[in-house]
């Protein structure tokens, strides 16, 4: 950018003097401006389109960790495809992606690698992506330790913490995803969790420890809410499919705050 406006004062100096200086200077910045848009928009188009390819490979090799991919299994990534409102074309590419990951020469580490090439930095999406692997695997009730070896190995490849990672699966605990179960406030009401598990769930959605301050509760509730704001993280690469999984887990984390500030007495 400041090559661009350098570039454009001396332009406009050569032509009008002093007023021409600063004439170029705002013009070059404006034109660094719109190429720096331009390439903003070319490589969200890029991480939007690598981040569904690599989901369902990785999906695909997840699944097919254990040894099968069990009918259950491809029913639950059919079902997603429906959820995340994807047209018949993208359908298409996620089967084709899916395929890709369950042959016996899918290179896991590769992939993932290559997702995290291409949405550098973005650690919200790296979440997001975990997210969705976690749902789909345990969707049907079942996670082997051969699958949840292979989590692990995604989650590592991501550089994604342990804490992080207890976050993810304590929002998995959370919707009753053993039970198949999506829905309720998000907080394992309806999967029939104790209320002294639900808390603990809270706090580990929080990414917060139960001894931690009212005022350190609050802060991480807000933290976790800006970071993974739908469209927050739609600018950064979300695909607009994968909507209506950021709301969920905006929802839960609400809900979690919520079930903290019960417990504590917060008004």
């Amino acid at each position: 950018m400041l090559i661009a406006i350098i570039a454009g004062a001396l332009i406009g100096a050569s032509f009008m003097g002093f007023s021409g200086a600063l004439l170029g200077a705002v013009v070059g910045y404006w034109i660094a401006q719109l190429l720096a848009m331009a390439l903003r928009r070319g490589n969200l188009g890029q991480i939007q389109s690598q981040f569904l390819d690599s989901t369902f490979a990785v999906m695909g090799a997840l699944c097919k960790a254990d040894g099968q991919v069990t009918r259950d299994e491809i029913r639950v990534a059919e079902e997603l495809f429906t959820r995340l409102r994807l047209s018949d074309t993208q359908k298409d590419d996620a089967r084709r992606s899916f395929n890709r990951g369950k042959q016996a020469d899918f290179d896991l580490d590769a992939e993932v690698a290559k997702f995290v090439q291409v949405a550098r930095g973005q650690r919200a999406l790296h979440q997001m992506f975990l997210q969705v692997q976690i749902a789909a695997i345990a969707a049907d009730g079942k996670v082997s330790s051969a699958e949840h070896a292979a989590l692990m190995r995604v989650a590592r490849g991501l550089g994604l913490s342990e804490m992080e990672i207890r976050q993810l699966e304590a929002m998995l605990g959370a919707r009753g995803a053993a039970s198949g179960d999506t829905g309720g406030d998000g907080m394992g009401s309806r999967a029939g969790v104790s209320p002294e598990d639900q808390l603990k769930q809270a706090y580990d959605v929080l990414g917060v420890s139960p001894e931690a301050s009212d005022a350190e509760v609050k802060k991480a509730y807000r933290r976790q809410m800006s970071q993974n704001h739908p469209d927050k993280l739609a600018s950064k690469g979300m695909p607009e499919s994968m909507r209506e999984m950021a709301e969920q887990k905006t929802r839960e984390i609400g809900a979690a705050y919520e079930r903290i500030c019960e417990a504590r007495g917060i008004n």
